[in-house]
């Protein structure tokens, strides 16, 4: 078969490269999936670049967290599931960058028949965080004004409606003054461009002095920094990724840091998603699928690369001018 592997860290483009390898057989309480599309997603190439803390490789490595396919053999001790069956690949070492993946039994959840590929490709780690971030750690209460950045990312768009639906107040952080009109027709309640003045200054004409109690930031760096300093005394901030790879500097302002009572944490879905008891996980997937299917937690249009396409189809996953995730799609057997 056909796998993606990289045998040391570095750019994806350049040390990421398509092998032909032995078709693996599952062991007690696995199954072979025969994958039909897998994202590239932002922890994918965090990952390959060596600056993803969760999981370390062991190269050659695999690649890609998450996917859709459909099961192709089952292990000893496995029950609940049929060949055929299309089910969502939970990944958590990676190797969905392939033809066919071995996976635990657990690591996989039936695909309902209205929920297309590319929405099943996509379900877990951006809606799944989306969920968790906004109704679990945080709780935010119905009527607060909620302050993301990023926002014009898959994962910034899924907060929007997601918040709408709740009826939580988004304050978003985009780049650039064309992204406006479209993050307002989503439902965002305001938006800012960080070019055009420093974040929580605009923050604060927006709000009032007090600053927002909810902040979420994939950033870090300055943006990171400007979010945490809008923040009210008894505000929240979580992190949930680092795309400029710089530190956010919590006590850059010494007056600021030491009044009020102010926090800021970290969420990686790859801590959280393993502790949740039995029931929060069974409700954590019914609210995913109810909200895909009202179109809240769903996916942009997609752009397909075959495996063997993987350095276009990485670069294209960082473009800024993209429009819809990233899939890798292999070819049928």
């Amino acid at each position: 078969m056909k796998a993606i592997r990289f045998k040391q860290y570095g750019e994806p483009a350049k040390v990421l490269e398509v092998q032909e390898c032995p078709l693996p057989e599952p062991g007690e309480g696995e199954v072979r999936v025969r994958i039909l599309a897998s994202p590239i997603n932002p922890s994918d190439l965090l990952f390959v670049r060596g600056h993803y803390a969760g999981v370390q490789p062991h190269f050659p490595s695999p690649a890609g967290f998450e996917g859709v396919g459909i099961v192709d053999v089952l292990g000893p001790q496995v029950s609940g599931l049929v060949p055929g069956q299309r089910v969502v690949v939970i990944n958590g070492k990676g190797g969905n960058w392939a033809e066919y993946v071995v996976v635990p039994a657990f690591s996989l959840l039936p695909v309902p028949d209205d929920i297309s590929d590319l929405q099943a490709a996509t379900s877990i780690i951006n809606p799944a965080s989306a969920i968790l971030m906004l109704r679990h750690v945080l709780a935010i209460p119905k009527g607060e004004w909620l302050l993301q950045s990023a926002a014009g990312s898959e994962l910034g768009r899924m907060i929007i409606r997601l918040a709408k639906h709740d009826g939580i107040r988004t304050i978003n952080v985009v780049r650039r003054r064309e992204a406006v009109a479209e993050l307002e027709q989503l439902g965002a309640d305001a938006v800012i461009v960080s070019t055009e003045g420093p974040i929580d200054e605009q923050v604060r004409q927006i709000v009032g002095p007090q600053g927002v109690k909810y902040a979420i930031d994939p950033v870090a760096g300055e943006t990171g920094t400007r979010i945490y300093q809008a923040l009210g005394e008894e505000g929240r901030m979580l992190v949930y990724g680092s795309l400029t790879g710089e530190p956010i500097r919590v006590g850059a302002d010494p007056r600021f840091t030491l009044a009020g009572r102010r926090t800021l944490e970290v969420f990686w879905l790859g801590y959280w998603f393993p502790r949740l008891d039995e029931a929060t996980r069974r409700q954590l997937v019914q609210e995913r699928v109810s909200l895909q299917r009202a179109g809240i937690l769903t996916t942009s249009a997609a752009q397909h690369f075959p495996l063997d396409k993987i350095g276009t189809a990485v670069t294209q996953a960082e473009a800024t001018d993209r429009q819809g995730k990233v899939l890798l799609v292999p070819e049928k057997p």
